[in-house]
């Protein structure tokens, strides 16, 4: 049995143009591919995500924790995720709540029944909690939680305020892999987005903290910013390079509707984001200048330059790891059950006191999510094996979808074998749309 393509457009076959990397699909719109998941009743939600902590789980698989710093000092002009505007008040008492948080829920027989193999502390900005607030954090996750003993421990932040002495405290509280936001190391573009440093205190800080080889480090930037060319972006990756960092996460920028930087660029104050068109020639040459330093290429958008940066948190949850949500606007999953925290910091703080449950949101878990998973965890990485494809319906998804892959090699996105599925560098650009596309046909059935 083979998918009937008849129903669909280009949003999901492509488009046949000589320049698939730049005009393949309209322009991306979100992040991650999803699937599309019933919420439950939030009293029957929270009745089964209860139940399911207070029982041992029902099948051994990877886990992970995921816990949230809802605080900024100042919200990024792209930036549609901000929560709260950093308060030493505030902190504090959330951070009282989120360890009692803590302590209920790694009490709970489902935490107890297995380790976890990675955390990451996010936000937010989860540097903007004081040193010995870092390095308490850090204690407790370790003192409460059964962790595997090379677990990897992340913590998310700006280089902004985070000194020696808060390096020194994450380290003695057992963090041992540190991701920041740099997003782009020109202070022009920097100060466009809203970020507080100039380019070369950044820089000499990274460098610095690389320096020391205490931590993995990594850095994130992002393409596609106002004012940052092509020559921009490429001294932005050189500067990567120059700080020997260990990791380097190259991500494209999707503006959300209503933030402070489209409302910017309609009011003349700054010139526009890249287009679709121009962000895939940035990525071209991001991808080319990592080959070019024999950089090791961990996903479609992530490299690493030695064995230290395995970025393991990223990979287990793309691949469907459970991930237990900590934190006021934490998200996670067990089994397949999506798990949405309050976002409101009153309503979070609230339910701390009462000890109930903080959850918001509660989904389904989805008929072959499994399938679905490997298809994003396997587009992820630019290769799609049939073989690591779960059975779907009786059936073997790779075969069902070859007239769709077939269109995609016509198109010029992918390498089509009789098992294996190659991304072209246009495919690898476009794998979270083309990621979708494989989702929504499925589910579509």
């Amino acid at each position: 049995m083979f998918v009937d393509l008849t129903p669909f457009d280009e949003t999901i076959l492509g488009t046949h143009t000589p320049d698939p990397l730049r005009f393949a699909f309209p322009p991306k719109k979100h992040a991650h591919a999803a699937t599309h998941q019933m919420p439950l009743p939030l009293e029957q939600g929270i009745a089964g995500v209860t139940t399911q902590l207070l029982s041992p789980p029902v099948q051994s698989g990877p886990r992970c924790l995921y816990i949230h710093v809802p605080f900024c000092r100042v919200r990024c002009t792209y930036c549609h995720f901000f929560q709260h505007a950093a308060s030493r008040t505030l902190i504090d008492s959330y951070f009282a709540a989120l360890l009692k948080e803590l302590g209920m829920k790694a009490a709970m027989p489902w935490t107890q029944a297995q380790p976890f193999e990675a955390v990451y502390v996010g936000g937010g900005t989860p540097t903007a909690l004081s040193a010995a607030q870092l390095q308490q954090l850090g204690q407790e996750i370790r003192r409460q939680f059964w962790l595997t003993p090379d677990c990897e421990i992340t913590l998310e932040g700006r280089i902004n305020g985070f000194d020696d002495n808060a390096f020194e405290h994450s380290l003695a509280g057992g963090f041992n892999r540190f991701s920041f936001g740099v997003q782009s190391f020109n202070t022009q573009v920097r100060r466009a987005a809203k970020r507080l440093d100039d380019g070369d205190t950044v820089r000499e800080r990274i460098h610095a903290l690389s320096a020391r080889q205490e931590a993995t480090i990594v850095v994130d930037l992002l393409y596609g910013l106002p004012y940052q060319t092509a020559e921009i972006f490429a001294q932005d990756v050189a500067d990567y390079l120059q700080t020997g960092a260990n990791g380097i996460d190259l991500y494209q920028l999707v503006v959300a509707p209503n933030t402070p930087m489209l409302r910017m660029v309609e009011q003349g104050k700054m010139p526009p984001p890249a287009t679709t068109a121009e962000k895939a020639s940035l990525f071209a040459q991001g991808v080319s200048l990592m080959d070019q330093h024999d950089c090791r290429r961990l996903s479609v958008n992530h490299w690493a330059r030695d064995q230290r940066e395995q970025s393991r948190y990223n990979r287990l949850a793309k691949h469907g790891a459970d991930i237990l949500p900590l934190g006021c606007g934490a998200g996670g999953s067990i089994d397949g059950v999506g798990i949405m925290q309050h976002r409101d910091l009153a309503t979070y703080l609230d339910a701390m006191q009462t000890n109930t449950m903080p959850i918001a949101r509660v989904v389904a878990a989805v008929e072959h999510r499994r399938v679905y998973d490997a298809i994003k965890a396997g587009l992820d990485m630019g290769v799609l094996h049939a073989d690591t494809l779960p059975p779907w319906q009786g059936m073997s998804v790779f075969q069902y979808l070859s007239p769709l892959f077939a269109v995609w090699q016509q198109h010029g996105l992918v390498t089509l074998c009789e098992n294996k599925l190659q991304l072209t560098l246009a495919g690898q650009f476009w794998s979270v749309t083309l990621a979708q596309a494989c989702i929504h046909v499925l589910q579509s059935l």
